[in-house]
């Protein structure tokens, strides 16, 4: 049996607070002030200057993917040729992309199997687009595992 001394303290004393209201508010503050300062800045059209610079377009391959639930994946060219039909271990963040595409083509109302562009740059940069939603991700930013895994898809 543990000694009430050893148990772990989820209520601080009646007498004190574990978190003072100080801080709680100062961080409530904080969060709302950049809210402010992000709202102000994008309604009043300000341009986007943290974007990585776009490089010319070495290669594009237009593909059509299928991501299921499991993780597998099945990819198709702009022919309807099949290029791979990915298991779990090997498909898992193609298949996660691909279902991406899938919510945002049914948030924009459109058909779930049009095709997407997989854009190579000329300073390494891989980028996916849905030209039915106008939705892109630069592949970079999620590893280059993951990002090589489009690579070998843009490669014929």
């Amino acid at each position: 049996m543990t000694s009430p001394a050893a148990a772990p303290r989820y209520k601080a004393p009646p007498d004190r607070e574990l978190v003072p209201r100080a801080m709680v508010r100062a961080m409530a503050g904080l969060v709302f002030s950049v809210l402010a300062l992000v709202s102000v800045y994008v309604y009043t059209g300000q341009p986007r200057i943290s974007t990585p610079p776009e490089a010319a377009i070495t290669l594009e391959r237009t593909v059509f993917l299928n991501g299921e639930m499991s993780g597998a994946a099945t990819v198709l060219d702009a022919n309807g040729t099949l290029i791979g039909r990915l298991s779990p271990q090997e498909g898992g963040f193609i298949a996660g992309v691909g279902r991406v595409l899938d919510r945002e083509r049914t948030k924009h109302g459109v058909a779930l199997t049009g095709p997407v562009t997989i854009i190579g740059r000329a300073d390494g940069r891989v980028s996916i687009h849905d030209p039915s939603t106008g939705w892109r991700a630069d592949l970079m930013g999620f590893g280059q595992d993951n990002a090589r895994a489009f690579v070998r898809l843009l490669t014929p």
